[in-house]
């Protein structure tokens, strides 16, 4: 079995502690974060030998962005790509090797897009769209999904309609308007990708990874949106297993806005 989580940390000094007591709790062989908001040179490389994981491979920028892979079991960085060649450090993968079985673990953190749901107003939107066509054109050229791959992460979309709390009330809000959507669905479609949370939880029940800081009270609301994926190749087709979507992470002392998204998977 392979245990996988993915979680955006919102820097990961700063929550050390949370992701310590998710790890303790959970033990997952991989940790997948994103948005760890340091350079490489400061990323807590002790915290984990000292929580057991000594495989750890990182693409980090001083206060922004930043992907890591944090693994119990050898693993081989394969490559860091820079989509839109912005410099931004949104993507990381890495090579695991499971009984003769070579596993390639992507990990992505999207552009958030902004406010305004507009190309003409808003050049961190455009960028999003095409840092989403970017994608769709790379899977399709490097044929990844072609060997057994995992890609998780914050990707910044909602794309069905209960994956919000009100898909009337979103539909011109960033994460949700319908050319996000489009953009997404193109690339899940380019990969022939396997929405793993939808697996277990399939439409139409509600499905969120990620709540507002801006909301009082975010458990009484509960106004969420799946923002947080795990894709699969055809491989994993029918060795997909469990699924736990940490919710009370939410509610812990200074918590990230994204809970962990942990699945498990046999070999």
């Amino acid at each position: 079995m392979l245990k996988i989580s993915t979680w955006n940390i919102n820097s990961v000094r700063l929550r050390m502690p949370i992701i310590a007591e998710f790890i303790n709790s959970r033990s997952p062989d991989v940790l997948c974060l994103q948005e760890t908001k340091c350079r490489d040179a400061e990323f807590p490389h002790k915290d984990f030998h000292a929580l057991g994981y000594r495989h750890i491979v990182i693409n980090g920028q001083k206060g922004y962005h930043g992907v890591a892979i944090i693994s119990k079991k050898p693993i081989e960085l394969l490559d860091k790509r820079d989509f839109c060649e912005k410099g931004d450090a949104r993507h990381i993968s890495a090579q695991l090797n499971i009984k003769n079985t070579a596993i390639t673990i992507h990990n992505f953190y999207v552009p958030a897009g902004g406010d305004e749901p507009d190309v003409t107003l808003n050049p961190k939107f455009a960028h999003k769209l095409e840092f989403l066509d970017e994608m769709s054109h790379w899977v399709r050229k490097n044929k990844i999904t072609q060997s057994p791959s995992i890609l998780v992460g914050d990707l910044n979309i909602a794309p069905l309609e209960n994956d919000v709390w009100s898909h009337k009330a979103l539909l011109k809000v960033v994460s949700h308007t319908p050319i996000e959507v489009e953009k997404l669905n193109a690339f899940f479609k380019a990969g022939e990708w396997i929405d793993a949370l939808r697996h277990f939880i399939p439409e139409p029940e509600k499905l969120y990874t990620w709540w507002s800081y801006r909301a009082a009270d975010w458990a009484a609301a509960d106004r969420g949106r799946r923002l947080d994926h795990i894709l699969v190749s055809d491989y994993f087709a029918n060795r997909l297993k469990k699924l736990e979507i940490l919710k009370e992470a939410r509610g812990w002392e200074r918590p990230s806005d994204h809970v962990p998204v942990t699945i498990e998977l046999s070999i």
